[in-house]
Parts: structure tokens; sequence; C-alpha cells
């Protein structure tokens, strides 16, 4: 059994996770309930849970100043919050898994079949999503894979690419690295600034983009030698950010 801590300050916020908790998830003990950010570090000093379902806005603080209490987290984490941009491209980058509100029991379910109780990686991922979330634009993506958690600065990155619900990370160290997620979320959180989707199946880091090549429809030479394919209907928006036009 997984032993989990719900901390929300809203009353029937608790009540609708708790009920889906024990109707859906019986892997999941529910072993105590928080209402606030101090009452949360009470309770999980006292209970050491394995899982904290964490809203991030409450009266007496946000879900992060709980886990800025705790020099390296041993529990996992799974956010509940109302919709928040920023703090959802945060948990994307830290392999965070995150519910918005109201929630929904499909996605409860999947989120919690994640679930990882290792406490190295727990420390890892949060330690990750406390130096990513207070920046304007994130620097370091968190790979999780079969091997483990992978933490990769963004200028390391030369090229994604697509293989259905996978994606092959491709790094200037030569190393790739294969993570179980499509491209299209990865699209979803990486700078325009610096990453562009030039095709279905591949996302180029526009800083080591060596050459544009016109023929055979369309491609380009990256740093390392690769070939990248570059759509048709691509094509004018790609060499429009090429040139800064």
């Amino acid at each position: 059994m997984i032993r989990a801590i719900i901390v929300d300050d809203e009353e029937d916020a608790r009540k609708t996770l708790r009920v889906f908790v024990n109707q859906y998830c019986p892997k999941i003990e529910l072993i105590a309930e928080a209402d606030g950010v101090q009452d949360a570090y009470r309770k999980i000093m006292a209970h050491e849970p394995d899982l904290v379902f964490l809203d991030i806005q409450m009266d007496d603080g946000t879900g992060f100043d709980l886990l800025a209490k705790f020099r390296n987290p041993s529990f996992g984490v799974i956010f509940t919050t109302a919709f928040d941009e920023f703090a959802i491209k945060a948990f994307k980058f830290s392999a965070i898994d995150y519910l918005l509100k109201p929630i929904d029991p499909d996605e409860l379910i999947e989120a919690v079949s994640k679930v990882d109780v290792s406490k190295e990686d727990n420390a890892a991922r949060l330690q990750g999503l406390m130096e990513n979330k207070g920046k304007t634009e994130m620097d370091r993506l968190t790979l999780s894979s079969q091997e483990g958690l992978t933490f990769v600065k963004l200028e390391n990155i030369m090229r994604l690419e697509s293989d259905s619900n996978y994606t092959h990370f491709f790094l200037t160290t030569g190393e790739k690295i294969t993570v179980p997620k499509s491209l299209k979320e990865y699209e979803a959180v990486l700078p325009v600034s610096r990453f562009f989707r030039t095709h279905q199946s591949h996302i180029v880091n526009l800083n080591y983009v060596k050459k544009y090549i016109k023929e055979d429809g369309g491609y380009v030479l990256m740093e390392d030698g690769s070939e990248v394919l570059v759509a048709r209907r691509r094509k004018e928006e790609f060499i429009a950010v090429l040139t800064g036009q």
C-alpha cells in the first residue's frame, strides 16, 4: 500500500479527492489530511507518508513553501491545482504529476499509476521543481526513462525525434535518451525562442542548426551531422525564424 496525505485548505476539495481515492485507487491508503502549510508540515513529520496530494495556493502559504521546509523530501507529490500555466510548465519540466481542479477520476487513476515511491527519485524530481519554479524560463529538463532520472540542460539538447508515443533526445555529448512521452508534450514546454518543430517527427535546437538545404523537399544539417526534415508547411516560418525576420 502507498500511504498518502491530502493537503488542501478547502474542505470540499479534500472531501472530493478523498472519495475519489477511496473509490478508484485501491493501492492508496489515506492516513491523514491537512488544511494548510503548517498543519501539513506537522502531519508529514508525524506520519512519514509515501505520497502527498498537494494544493498550490492555501491561506497560510503555497505548496512550494511546504516543500521548501524539507531538505530532501522522501515522499512523492501529486499537485492539485486550478489552471496555472506557469506552474504546469514547471511540473512538466520536472517530471512531476499534477491534477487540474475539478479533478477527473480517470486523470487521478493515471497519476496514481505513475507514482514512484523511490525516495531518491522523489527527492531529485522535487529538487528540479524547486529550481525551475522561480525562473521566467526553465533551463533544465527532467527526463524520466527506464534507467531512471536524467537532468538535462536545454543548451545540451541537440534535437528531439518522435517514435510513436516515445521521444528520443539527442544530446550534444552524443548521448541518446528515450522517454515514454510524445513529442507534442515537449513542444508545449520547450521555449520557442530556442526550439522549433520542423516536422511532425522532429524538434531542433536552433542554436545547433548548421545549414538549411532546399533540395529533396528541404532539410537541415545539424552540428552533429544529422539531417532533419523540414515539412513544406513549416518551411517559410522556419526560414523566417532562422534569419530573424
